[in-house]
């Protein structure tokens, strides 16, 4: 049972370690949740591998117990962003010469590359810093292999709002897509490009549903019903998700499974479960896939890099469910919401 996966930061990881010089390391071993033996281990085949520009400092979760807000970073300058963002993308493009992987932009690739057991890797950008006010830099993007794109991550930027890093809380936090937001996601559609909600705000989540013509999608989000964060999705969200045809990706971060959101990663296979049951619940049988973050995130302890997937997989036989759900939460129903969203 091969696995699409909806988010992983891998490009990230790279690029501190040394950028494009460091891409033979995919392939000869990583620290992290996912390299290419990992990969293989686990049934791996293919995932959204997203640029994302890390801010000075971090998140620090340390010592947290109880309700929490962490505060959010300040605004990215474009230029750094883009700086930073170019350089994942030459990052990625390399992990297609090393023959690390194959860089997909067609779900047509992406069967071609599992029949012939590579990784398929999709470009995403986690955050839309590095794009200036007139859109040229997606452009480009669009040409090195960009086909999904979350205009915010969780700090605001020129173009929308995100969610803080709080719980308990809804993600009704503020105002949503900004003017350069509805521009951005109305150039999205036009290329075909997947807009991705996770991260954004409520508001920014109605912006999207109005403006996109696409199925709605969350690469990486979980259900705000098992655990109240503000990163999770409502049911109402869920519903505008399911009316569009769209997916939900279920992240493996601790924080958005626990339903006390602590920084804990001794989860139970049940919590897991309880997210998969609700999501189904509110999306279907065609609305769930998975969005692990790996690389970006604090997973359970039992599945805490990809080689553990199969753990995942015996989880969902065990709860009952059938051969025929686990395929399409771990493969067809990315499949699906791509076919709709890139055509073809």
């Amino acid at each position: 049972m091969l696995i699409f996966d909806g988010h992983n930061d891998v490009l990230t990881e790279l690029f501190e370690a040394g950028g494009v010089a460091a891409a033979p390391t995919f392939g000869s071993g990583l620290s992290g949740h996912l390299d290419a033996a990992r990969a293989a281990m686990g049934g791996f085949g293919g995932g959204f591998f997203a640029i994302w520009v890390a801010s000075p400092g971090t998140i620090d979760f340390d010592g947290i117990y109880g309700p929490y807000d962490l505060p959010l970073p300040a605004e990215i300058a474009q230029e750094d962003a883009w700086r930073v963002a170019r350089v994942q993308a030459d990052i990625l493009i390399d992990l297609q010469k090393l023959q690390s992987l194959s860089l997909c932009r067609s779900v047509a690739e992406m069967e071609a590359a599992r029949q012939h057991g590579k990784v398929a890797a999709v470009l995403h950008m986690e955050g839309a810093e590095a794009i200036s006010d007139s859109l040229q830099e997606l452009e480009w993007l669009y040409e090195q292999g960009l086909r999904s794109l979350g205009p915010v991550w969780s700090r605001p930027n020129r173009f929308g709002h995100g969610v803080p890093f709080r719980y308990p809380s809804d993600g009704d936090t503020g105002p949503g897509l900004t003017a350069m937001g509805h521009a951005l996601v109305e150039r999205c559609n036009e290329m075909r490009v997947m807009v991705d909600l996770s991260h954004l705000n409520a508001a920014g989540v109605r912006d999207v549903a109005a403006i996109s013509d696409a199925p709605l999608v969350a690469t990486h989000s979980n259900a705000h019903a098992i655990s109240p964060h503000a990163r999770n999705l409502t049911d109402d969200q869920l519903a505008l998700i399911a009316q569009s045809g769209g997916v939900v990706g279920l992240n493996f971060e601790s924080t958005f499974l626990r339903p006390d959101g602590q920084p804990n990663p001794d989860i139970p296979e049940s919590v897991v479960m309880a997210h998969l049951d609700h999501l189904l619940g509110a999306l279907g049988e065609e609305g769930v896939a998975l969005g692990s973050d790996f690389d970006g995130c604090t997973p359970p302890l039992w599945l805490n890099g990809a080689e553990k997937l199969p753990a995942l997989i015996a989880a969902m036989e065990h709860h009952g469910y059938t051969a025929d759900r686990i395929e399409r939460i771990c493969w067809s129903n990315w499949m699906r919401v791509l076919r709709e969203t890139w055509g073809g």
